[in-house]
């Protein structure tokens, strides 16, 4: 872990998609610094693996699966981690859960669409609505949605881009902000951090360690390296506490400097 650390103890979190990735890493540094997480997957097994991970690091967790796509799942998933840290009121949650699908224009389906737009934009809306009142009465808090750089530019890696994925991370930078107006009356600060090429399986058949996959970012990258998930777990971490306590509505690009060309 970083030498710079974040005081979130006694602080219960949600933290969706945390089976893998940038939702692992951040649970288990959040962890680290005190808070109680809950980590919700869809897929238990990898939700019990990061719980594990995070209890052999004397940290405090609970697998808890969810489709954060169904209102029913997510409600219960709410309960089960309000039972789970009666003692650690929820604080935080970060919206962390999303998938890409490698479709150009002329070949996306309408199923398509709908799948990407409802796990990576309206699971946001869904899960915010169904968890913002358990923080309000917890005294305030804060939200982190997790967008990315294709949100503010089109990435074209196999010559074309993946328009439902850019339109659903458009969405989450506008959710963020209109989240943060609605919520700020409710003592709730609502922030997005927009990473680059982070070293994760989210997108199907990548290779990070190739040549090929280096020689396509290299000169978009002022550090020239592929991101890793530890890269933006501090990040999250910072948005939460109280440090932050100034910044609400932003969009914070960790992405090794791709947006600055």
């Amino acid at each position: 872990m970083s030498a710079v650390s974040f005081d979130h103890t006694g602080r219960g979190t949600v933290v969706t998609g945390s089976g893998s990735g940038i939702g692992r890493a951040t649970a288990r540094r959040l962890a680290s610094e005190g808070a109680a997480v809950a980590v919700w997957d869809v897929n238990p097994t990898a939700a019990d693996e990061t719980v594990e991970m995070i209890r052999t690091q004397h940290g405090r967790a609970v697998a808890i699966q969810a489709d954060v796509r169904d209102r029913e799942s997510v409600r219960a998933a709410r309960d089960a981690t309000l039972a789970s840290f009666d003692d650690a009121p929820l604080r935080y949650l970060v919206n962390n859960a999303g998938l890409v699908r490698m479709s150009s224009l002329e070949t996306l389906t309408d199923d398509e669409w709908d799948l990407v737009l409802d796990t990576n934009l309206k699971e946001m809306f869904v899960v915010a609505q169904e968890l913002y009142p358990e923080i309000a009465r917890s005294g305030g808090g804060a939200i982190v949605n997790m967008s990315t750089i294709e949100s503010e530019v089109v990435v074209s890696s196999r010559g074309y881009p993946q328009p439902h994925y850019n339109a659903s991370k458009g969405g989450v930078k506008m959710l963020t902000k209109a989240m943060a107006v609605e919520l700020a009356k409710y003592g709730i600060r609502v922030n997005a951090v927009a990473p680059g090429p982070i070293a994760t399986s989210f997108i199907p058949g990548a290779d990070w360690d190739s040549p090929e996959a280096f020689e396509f970012i290299a000169p978009r990258m002022l550090i020239p390296r592929v991101g890793q998930p530890e890269d933006v777990a501090p990040v999250i971490s910072f948005l939460l506490s109280d440090e932050a306590g100034f910044m609400t509505g932003a969009q914070v690009p960790v992405d090794g400097g791709w947006l600055t060309r």
